[in-house]
């Protein structure tokens, strides 16, 4: 048993696919299963069954996996301590990030992150705020970057950026720099999907405010921060969005932002990771480092 084959294991455990982890860490399908096969007649034991299309683990692979977790962390915080450089540390960090943490803060950390550790990777896709937290639940990604906090004894959080929601409208649209969430309702509005975190933010808002979604003229449900953009950049509606988002576009004169009387519900972004799931080395020092990334 070495080094190599407990790495290669623990990816097909993460895909549950041969073919998956091959392509993953850039070998042949037959040289992972190659790996395996040699890893069960060393340990002597049956790792995977095969059902359909699906690798599943055995009771043994089970106990191996977390075995392999440790091992491979020691392993890189050996190499780590007797200094062959912390720039040599590699590996696939697995980030779900909601719509505007995805778009507007995370590209950014990464290449921050790569500047120090060139070697690591990273996979890394969008959900809705509710999704992303049930993916770092259920241990299919490392960590999740988010606009909303859900409690669970699990999931531990940790405030990246404070920002506000702003209202946008497009150029043509005539509206007054005082303006409360009453004045709202007569426009035609798009509105992010239930499960984001934009959305629980407004819906909060509005019963604040005494007023039913059903009072407002939604027109549109997305869970594009993009789309929402290109709708109202063609005057299509108006809506509320993160301020993150809007900023930018503002400031080429693409729409109109402002802020709402009587909006001063702020919120954050956050970073979440599971407590109970073992992580490499290299998601460890992203967490350790994310803070001082969002910030900056």
């Amino acid at each position: 048993m070495d080094l190599h084959q407990l790495y290669v294991f623990t990816k097909v455990v993460e895909h549950k696919s041969f073919s998956k982890a091959a392509e993953d860490i850039f070998l042949s399908q037959s040289t992972v299963s190659s790996h395996i096969h040699s890893l069960e007649k060393t340990l002597n034991v049956t790792l995977f069954d095969r059902v359909g299309r699906e690798s599943v683990l055995t009771p043994y692979g089970e106990r191996l996996y977390q075995w392999a977790l440790k091992i491979l962390f020691l392993k890189d915080q050996a190499l780590l301590d007797l200094n062959q450089g912390m720039t040599e540390l590699q590996g696939m960090i697995r980030i779900s990030a909601s719509s505007v943490p995805g778009q507007f803060l995370v590209p950014r950390m990464v290449k921050q992150f790569r500047e120090q550790f060139p070697y690591a990777r990273f996979h890394i896709n969008q959900s809705s705020s509710k999704t992303v937290a049930d993916q770092v639940l259920n241990g299919s990604v490392d960590m999740g970057i988010l606009g909303e906090k859900y409690e669970h004894d699990k999931l531990h959080f940790i405030p990246l950026l404070k920002e506000k929601l702003v209202l946008i409208t497009s150029n043509q649209v005539p509206i007054m720099e005082k303006l409360d969430i009453h004045d709202i309702t007569k426009y035609p509005f798009v509105m992010r999907n239930p499960s984001s975190g934009t959305n629980a933010s407004i819906e909060r808002f509005l019963r604040k405010n005494k007023i039913q979604k059903e009072d407002m003229n939604i027109i549109a449900y997305t869970d594009s921060v993009q789309s929402i953009i290109q709708f109202v950049m063609e005057d299509i509606g108006v809506s509320i969005i993160s301020e993150v988002a809007a900023k930018e576009f503002a400031k080429q004169s693409s729409i109109k932002m402002y802020v709402l009387d009587d909006f001063t519900e702020e919120r954050y972004f956050y970073l979440v990771y599971n407590q109970n799931k073992t992580l490499s080395l290299i998601s460890k020092l992203f967490i350790e480092k994310v803070t001082q990334f969002a910030i900056n």
